[in-house]
């Protein structure tokens, strides 16, 4: 009798298909041909997730839904021989989590860290958060983890995960020392991303080959240590905290601005949302950077127009970024600052918005959530008439936004001929 066409399929391309398909599928392929029989058994990709679990609504009966998801880990992994490079697992989706008991969790990664992994997704919520074991530190296999909902004690003799190089922790409670130890132990750390970390208020990175950042989070200071190499910078300050340190950049000479990118002249996309500006603007706000940002390719910002310091340090970074092309603008409104009214005693036009040295290269602008504020109307003004290249930008106001800012954006003198301004009403 001919094989069938599956059967032909040479091991390595089997061992490709099934890498795509989810643990139930994958399984259910030893029906297909005797070749594929228990092929599935050196999976090096294991995604553990509630869909894993068929035929039993979660709804109706938690129990038996958290006892076969348990069953179908323990089985996989009992029957499973050869190294497993990726290993994730989430116990929760939009209607139901699944309750997984603390020592099974801690039996599973026992059993992986002698299986070469790799790639560690642990996404498991239950009441309390769960510890990592102390085990987890000695694996230096890992070559990207992401950790959510756990409390991270590294042992005392730890020195980092040598092999690292993408670290992802979201809501996770550590203590500044271990936080900043283990960073500092990951040499070759390239992408680090952190959200909500419990216990952490001074972001101290040191991370020689850094190249990208994202933030979102509420700390009191951000500072960097041999950290050269950073080119994608993702910041979201949830809140602004009135710390010592800001409180004497407020009252001294120094600035947060300056600090921030001293030696990151190779940052090509920056995102200051939410508070983040408030932070950069604290101290002395210079006219532009000592170091030009010249690799800068891309900038997005939030910016209270009640606050003239903020208004400052963007104009800062525009005067200092020769190569912008893309600029994203979001109006935020702090409910804790005072609005600028009349401005005409605390504000001057030529004061603030004077001309660059060098023209602002941007090609296209976006400018959302404006309320047709005057100095949103001065900030808008400023980018038409010293934009000469300047092919795009869109406007798009907030709901209630006031009849005169279709009038000044009409009336507005453009450096560059070919400059398209769009107003987009959005819908109330």
């Amino acid at each position: 009798m001919e094989p069938d066409r599956f059967s032909w399929l040479p091991e390595h391309v089997i061992d490709k298909i099934l890498s795509y398909l989810p643990i139930r599928e994958a399984a259910g392929t030893s029906v297909l041909s005797s070749k594929w029989n228990n092929q599935w058994y050196t999976l090096s990709r294991l995604v553990f997730d509630t869909d894993c679990v068929s035929n039993i609504a979660p709804s109706r009966d938690p129990s038996l839904f958290n006892n076969k998801f348990l069953q179908i880990v323990n089985h996989v992994l009992l029957l499973h021989y050869g190294p497993i490079i990726v290993f994730k697992m989430c116990n929760y989706n939009d209607k139901f989590t699944c309750v997984i008991p603390k020592t099974d969790i801690d039996r599973w990664i026992h059993h992986l860290i002698g299986r070469s992994i790799q790639k560690l997704v642990l996404d498991v919520w239950i009441e309390k958060d769960y510890k990592i074991p102390c085990r987890l530190f000695s694996c230096q296999s890992l070559r990207i983890l992401k950790l959510l909902w756990c409390w991270l004690k590294p042992p005392t003799k730890f020195q980092g995960f040598k092999k690292l190089k993408s670290l992802e922790l979201y809501r996770i409670t550590i203590s500044q020392h271990d936080f900043e130890n283990l960073i500092s132990g990951c040499n070759l750390l390239e992408s680090l991303v952190l959200g909500n970390l419990d216990g952490v208020t001074q972001i101290n990175i040191h991370a020689p080959n850094l190249k990208h950042l994202d933030i979102f989070d509420t700390f009191e200071d951000i500072t960097f240590h041999k950290t050269f190499q950073l080119t994608t910078v993702y910041v979201n300050l949830s809140s602004y905290l009135n710390s010592k340190s800001n409180q004497s950049r407020l009252h001294g000479g120094s600035s947060n601005l300056l600090k921030f990118f001293d030696h990151r002249p190779h940052i090509e996309n920056l995102s200051v949302h939410n508070y983040f500006l408030k932070y950069l603007a604290a101290g002395v706000v210079p006219v532009k950077l000592p170091t030009l940002c010249t690799d800068l390719d891309c900038l997005s910002i939030c910016i209270n127009f009640d606050d003239l310091k903020e208004i400052s340090a963007a104009l800062c970074l525009l005067r200092s970024s020769p190569n912008l092309q893309t600029l994203e603008i979001s109006a935020r409104i702090d409910q804790h600052s005072v609005p600028l009214t009349p401005i005409s005693d605390t504000y001057c036009w030529e004061e603030t918005f004077f001309k660059p040295e060098t023209p602002i290269q941007v090609l296209s602008v976006s400018i959302d959530n404006i309320s047709g504020l005057q100095l949103e109307l001065d900030f808008i003004r400023f980018l038409l008439l010293y934009s000469p290249v300047l092919e795009k930008m869109i406007v798009k106001p907030d709901v209630n936004v006031r009849p005169e800012l279709v009038t000044g954006l009409i009336r507005f003198k453009r450096e560059s001929r070919d400059a398209e301004v769009i107003y987009v009403q959005k819908e109330g």
